[in-house]
C-alpha cells in the first residue's frame, strides 16, 4: 500500500515499500530533542527510507506566499538537515516511541543520505511574485554546504520528474 503524506498544499504519495514520516510530528523530536543543547533545533519536514536509501526531504512551497526569512535558503537547509540527522541518531537509542526508534535505527543505519529540497514557485514570474530562488543555484550551495552528507542534493518541484525518488507529488 503506497502511504501519502500532506505538507502544506502538496501530496506525497511514496512508492511500496517505502517507510515515510513527518519528522517535526515525531513525539521525539517534539517532547525530547526539540529544546535539547539549549538552542532550537529545526529538522527537515520528510522522511523516507527506500531501499537502503535515507531521503531527508524539505519542502517550500512560495506558489502563495514569498519567502520572507534573511537566511539563506541553502544555509537554511543545511541546517535543518544537521539538526535532523542529529535528532536521527539521538532517537535511534532513546526515542520512547518504538517506531520512531525502529525508524531512526533505519535511518542512521542506511548505504546512503540523500538529500532533496523540493521547491515549489510560482508558474509565472512577476514583478509583484518574481521567481527568486533559482534551482540550479541553490542545487550547487547545497553540493558545497552538504558534500559529507550527499554529494548530489536534488532540487525538485512537482514538474520535474525524476524516476530516482521513491515519491510524487502532486
Amino acid at each position: 500500500m503506497n502511504k501519502t503524506i500532506t505538507e502544506g498544499a502538496l501530496t506525497f504519495t511514496f512508492a511500496v515499500g517505502a517507510e515515510a514520516d513527518k519528522y517535526d510530528d515525531w513525539s521525539f523530536y517534539r517532547n525530547q530533542f526539540q529544546q535539547g543543547c539549549s538552542v532550537d533545533n529545526k529538522a527537515v519536514d520528510l522522511l523516507c527510507e527506500f531501499d537502503r536509501n535515507a531521503w531527508l526531504i524539505e519542502v517550500k512551497d512560495y506558489r502563495l506566499h514569498a519567502r520572507t526569512k534573511a537566511v539563506d535558503l541553502a544555509d537554511e537547509v543545511a541546517i535543518k538537515v544537521r539538526d535532523t540527522l542529529a535528532g536521527l541518531v539521538a532517537a535511534s537509542v532513546g526515542a520512547n516511541d518504538p517506531h520512531e526508534r525502529a525508524f531512526a535505527r533505519r535511518m542512521v543505519r542506511a548505504q546512503r543520505m540523500r538529500v532533496v529540497c523540493h521547491i515549489e514557485q510560482p508558474a509565472k514570474s512577476s514583478r509583484l511574485r518574481p521567481r527568486v530562488i533559482e534551482p540550479d543555484k541553490l542545487r550547487l550551495k547545497l553540493r558545497t554546504l552538504l558534500k559529507a552528507i550527499d554529494a548530489h542534493p536534488t532540487v525538485i518541484d512537482k514538474n520535474r520528474k525524476d524516476a530516482s525518488l521513491p515519491w510524487q507529488v502532486t
